[in-house]
């Protein structure tokens, strides 16, 4: 008989960068991944969730819209999934959705998520968990990150410090000590893709700077830099996290209105810098680091293929081996989507999903609503 702890959980996560929908089948202890897919938004579901990261008009009749778009594209890939890549068979437990982040506030006590549950329920007649963030908010925290337990279960290693450092529309580092004597922590550090991106696509018409080549070819602009790491954000203490309401495009050309003209490939330089420059000041200013020795520093998220961004963080971070994910078994394009199916597993076992030390919650918190 298929126990709950061996069945199957899809995970669906989409991120800040925009770029699609994550799914991923997995089953936990031992972790086994089953199946794999990723769905590019339609331009025009795109463009509305892009919308709605800001104030606007008719919001509330704009997001009941994307709401249920984005939902019956969710429903499509868990069924793709399902019926494609051999999973019929098995038993599916859950459906994890993380749905997408439209506005985070945690000053305010509240982070929406859209991709409305009960659809999916309906479409796939799976039962789905789904607004993970809002009962560690009401516990007193911020929400985010939320990877951090996942991160301690796959990542913690008995001997080696490592830090689990998640490369998506925003950046997040997971500190995991050697050993379990002390306690994991982890918050943002602020933009990744998300402003590359943005740049990128609004300049080139590419969604993302592919391998870093157009970055490659521009110079970073010391001043720029300078200005944008000026920002409030960074020298918030921790626990905090960020978003698209603090970093966009509008955001970046506000500050280039106080420059001089920069080129837009020096511009595109200056943003991957800043990425290495504020993950690795956190790293370097975190409890884990010393100056006499480091760890390890494991990448995931779509950062991790950014070969310039890569290679500016192992420049700035001399005492750290980078690794990518994909060498403990789980390639770095699925992380987050794996870490929201395993808080679907805790959520269907009643155990806690959030980190207080993370997210700064007063107390641990099973996370997740369900919609059967």
């Amino acid at each position: 008989m298929t126990t709950v702890s061996s069945g199957v959980y899809i995970g669906v996560m989409s991120g800040t960068s925009l770029d699609g929908i994550d799914l991923v089948a997995v089953s936990f202890e031992p972790l086994s991944v089953h199946a794999t897919l990723t769905l590019p938004f339609e331009e025009s579901l795109r463009d509305a969730l892009l919308a709605l990261t800001q104030p606007g008009d008719n919001e509330i009749e704009r997001m009941g819209v994307a709401d249920v778009a984005l939902a019956k594209a969710i429903a499509a890939g868990v069924n793709t999934l399902k019926h494609d890549k051999a999973l019929t068979g098995k038993d599916i437990i859950a459906v994890a959705s993380h749905g997408q982040t439209i506005r985070h506030r945690p000053d305010s006590g509240f982070s929406l998520q859209i991709g409305d549950p009960n659809w999916i329920a309906e479409l796939t007649n799976l039962p789905v968990i789904a607004d993970f963030r809002r009962r560690d908010m009401a516990a007193g925290g911020q929400g985010a990150p939320l990877v951090p337990a996942f991160h301690q279960y796959l990542f913690q290693h008995s001997t080696i410090p490592r830090i689990v450092l998640n490369l998506g529309g925003i950046a997040n580092i997971t500190l995991l000590p050697a050993g379990n004597d002390h306690p994991v922590s982890g918050y943002d550090t602020g933009p990744a893709n998300l402003l590359m991106d943005a740049w990128c696509q609004y300049h080139t018409g590419a969604l993302f700077d592919r391998d870093g080549q157009w970055a490659s070819m521009g110079t970073i602009h010391w001043g720029l830099l300078e200005l944008l790491l000026s920002h409030e954000f960074f020298s918030r203490p921790a626990p905090k996290s960020t978003g698209r309401e603090e970093f966009h495009r509008h955001w970046l050309e506000q500050q280039l209105q106080q420059l001089e003209p920069i080129s837009a490939q020096d511009v595109q330089a200056t943003l991957v810098r800043f990425t290495a420059q504020t993950v690795a000041d956190a790293i370097r200013h975190s409890d884990l680091s010393n100056d006499e020795a480091g760890g390890e520093v494991w990448l995931c998220g779509g950062g991790a293929f950014n070969p310039l961004l890569c290679q500016q963080l192992a420049e700035l971070l001399p005492n750290w081996v980078l690794r990518q994910t994909s060498e403990a078994g789980l390639a770095p394009q699925w992380v987050e989507a794996t870490a929201f199916a395993w808080l679907g597993w805790r959520r269907i076992q009643g155990l806690p999903g959030n980190m207080p030390a993370v997210t700064g919650a007063q107390h641990p918190r099973v996370l997740g609503m369900l919609s059967a």
